[in-house]
């Protein structure tokens, strides 16, 4: 099935540089863009749509978040990372069932997808629910579930989260034709023990698998790692042989420049997060450094409970402006290489050199955006509207390897009314 979008603007990528196409047309065959320029294509397609007032964009991935959490948002508000975590969230989670899981990732689904989220990375437990819920809706994933370790004589072959994470990725790695990838996962250096974390890292390697971890995310994460091992977390981890495999860390907020220098040699992937970075007081990541350094800098929303939404455009939001503040530099972070940060950047880390751009050749992974909005007139320098106008629903529509997933309020591969009906008799059930 080939089909035709014309008359838009298109976000469009050359040469690994943006470039903004206007009136233009973009083709599709299946599931890849066949077609992408400013003359209407001499080949003939079964279909067209019109696509008029509207701006075709890369899908937007999001690096990091814990999408069940949408069942704890707006608990623990306002308090310090440690104690919104183990004093507010834990306690919840260990009450939740997979039924509940499966439910608040659908949710998260309805929430991520209409605001243009084509792809998700996720740590949580349960995580087949997240498998099961990806291949029926669509999107792609890469999913994990993160290892911890609170008794220092566990043994590694004891470790029942390692087990399941290890499973996970022998039954599902690969699945719907590569939409789903199963990373392996550290939750945090504070939630593990050196043997644990050596003996999984090593796993990882083996089995040609990628690796996401907490890293750095407060001072005193940070500051305790240094005072337990006489290490920072990126040297804890390196000299454990977690960044011997492709590994994305969530936060980087407290990092040195030694341990950006670690990141870079060993090619981490970093994600910001600056909505729950800012939102739970940990601070400002050091962001423009990493990006003159030549880190892969990718964005990410965490969880709903840290945020408290799941609006990839509100990270970009933050992101192309909250540095810029705290430098007194207003030129520091420009639209392009936020929009980078969330689409190409973001599928480098996943491992996916087929998506995160609309070129000739990559996966129709495509969202568009309605221009015939008041915030979005007049239409001088889209992407600077992007950046610093264009808000989550002014998403028109989703699309995954040519498959609209979303459009103008409408999901066609999620029950909205039954996920809404199951979500809040799930709520019901863990809150009374």
């Amino acid at each position: 099935m080939r089909f035709l979008l014309k008359n838009c603007s298109i976000l469009a990528t050359e040469n690994g540089e943006f470039r903004l196409l206007r009136n233009a047309f973009l083709g599709i065959s299946g599931a890849i863009i066949d077609y992408i320029g400013e003359e209407k294509p001499s080949s003939a397609y079964d279909s067209e749509k019109d696509m008029g007032g509207k701006l075709l964009a890369p899908g937007l991935v999001n690096c990091h978040g814990h999408t069940p959490m949408v069942l704890l948002r707006g608990i623990g508000s306002d308090l310090p990372l440690q104690e919104w975590l183990f004093d507010k969230m834990m306690p919840i989670e260990d009450r939740l069932t997979a039924e509940d899981i499966r439910v608040g990732n659908q949710l998260a689904l309805l929430e991520m997808i209409a605001c243009g989220t084509t792809s998700y990375s996720d740590m949580y437990f349960e995580p087949q629910t997240a498998v099961e819920n990806a291949i029926d809706a669509g999107i792609r994933a890469n999913l994990c579930r993160p290892v911890q370790c609170f008794d220092s004589s566990e043994k590694y072959s004891e470790n029942i989260r390692a087990k399941q994470s290890i499973e996970l990725f022998r039954a599902f790695n690969g699945a719907a034709d590569g939409r789903i990838r199963i990373d392996f996962a550290i939750h945090a250096e504070y939630t593990n023990f050196p043997h644990i974390v050596e003996a999984y890292s090593a796993d990882c390697k083996d089995m040609g698998s990628r690796m996401q971890i907490h890293l750095s995310e407060t001072k005193k994460e940070h500051d305790d790692c240094v005072e337990k091992y006489g290490k920072t977390p990126a040297e804890w981890f390196r000299d454990l042989g977690t960044f011997d495999s492709p590994t994305s860390a969530a936060h980087c907020v407290w990092v040195t420049e030694s341990d950006m220098d670690i990141l870079k040699l060993k090619g981490v992937s970093v994600v910001h997060n600056p909505t729950s970075n800012l939102k739970l007081g940990s601070g400002f990541a050091p962001i423009p450094k990493m990006l003159e350094m030549g880190i892969n800098v990718t964005l990410g929303t965490d969880g709903a409970a840290s945020n408290n939404n799941l609006n990839m455009m509100e990270e970009m939001h933050l992101a192309s402006i909250m540095h810029n503040g705290y430098t007194h530099d207003p030129i520091l972070m420009k639209p392009a290489q936020v929009l980078k940060m969330a689409t190409a950047n973001g599928a480098r880390l996943q491992g996916r050199d087929d998506t995160g751009s609309l070129e000739v050749g990559k996966k129709a992974d495509i969202i568009a955006f309605d221009l015939d909005k008041p915030h979005l007139m007049p239409g001088f320098d889209l992407m600077a509207l992007l950046t610093y106008a264009a808000q989550g629903s002014d998403v028109c529509m989703t699309m995954v390897d040519g498959k609209v997933l979303y459009e103008n309020g409408e999901f066609f591969t999620l029950d909205e009314e039954k996920i809404r009906y199951e979500f809040n008799a799930a709520l019901k059930r863990i809150y009374g």
